[in-house]
């Protein structure tokens, strides 16, 4: 109360001067304290945590002061999965400590891809197609069709793919693309009565293609199985002037579904009929 009675007693100025001084003391006191309360000057050195596993990255930050968080994930097939793909910051960045690092790992599942049709497009845009679904491109085998370098069938682990079938990113697809030289014709063979492997050994002596396999039950050995049916059929549903049935014909290349059986069929050929 003293002290503020004497203040009183003085002069207007006077006051105005000490309040002025008060205010700077409590400024320079502030603006010294400020690194201390910010914690200034105390940096790291961000480690590099690309291509660790995001557990040993999160170990490795997190001893370090560091704040981890887990921004996004996508998937590369030919990374180690739940792998580190990004840092931010980058590595060897000097921060202040108690920074958040964002990672970018790389998912352990791959995602599931709708299978497009591309049946009918360049190759061009087909492995452009592919490449941004994050399908990947394989063999490109070129067979006889008047439309050069267009995709003439598309094919995983060797047989057709449906489009829309669901297949994990990073599938190797393949195709069969037109060569631009349409193929001679040659009969269709009756392939009839044979087993199996002769069947397919005629087929692909011939330059042909060997297609799809069909059963009315199940064959545990198909090598032991005979063909009862064939697509297409060697013969045609028409009759030459000697009154026996007229050769079928296909390109080169094509392919000849098969229906096989145990037993071999009781037929007679139609090129024995008199």
């Amino acid at each position: 109360m003293q002290l503020i009675d004497k203040l009183l007693k003085k002069p207007l100025w006077f006051n105005v001067l000490v309040g002025l001084l008060a205010l700077l003391f409590v400024f320079v006191i502030f603006f010294f304290s400020l690194g201390w309360i910010t914690n200034n000057g105390a940096t790291s050195k961000v480690p590099n945590v690309v291509g660790l596993d995001v557990f040993t990255a999160q170990k490795n930050l997190t001893n370090l002061g560091f704040t981890v968080v887990l921004q996004d994930s996508i998937y590369v097939d030919t990374l180690a999965r739940n792998g580190v793909l990004r840092q931010t910051p980058d590595a060897d960045e000097v921060v202040k400590k108690g920074r958040t690092v964002y990672l970018t790992i790389n998912r352990f599942l791959a995602p599931q891809i709708e299978m497009p049709n591309l049946i009918g497009f360049s190759l061009q845009s087909a492995e452009t197609y592919l490449s941004v679904l994050g399908l990947r491109l394989g063999t490109i085998t070129l067979v006889p069709d008047k439309n050069k370098n267009v995709i003439v069938e598309q094919l995983f682990n060797g047989s057709n793919i449906e489009p829309g079938k669901k297949i994990p990113s990073g599938t190797i697809i393949h195709f069969l693309v037109g060569s631009g030289v349409v193929s001679e014709t040659i009969e269709v063979p009756d392939l009839i009565g044979m087993t199996l492997p002769m069947a397919q050994e005629k087929i692909l002596s011939l330059g042909l293609t060997i297609g799809n396999f069909s059963s009315n039950e199940f064959i545990q050995d198909s090598a032991n199985s005979f063909v009862i049916g064939q697509d297409p059929d060697p013969y045609l549903m028409q009759l030459d002037t000697a009154g026996l049935p007229i050769k079928n014909k296909i390109f080169k290349g094509d392919p000849i579904h098969l229906m096989i059986d145990k037993k071999a069929p009781i037929s007679i050929k139609a090129d024995s009929i008199h």
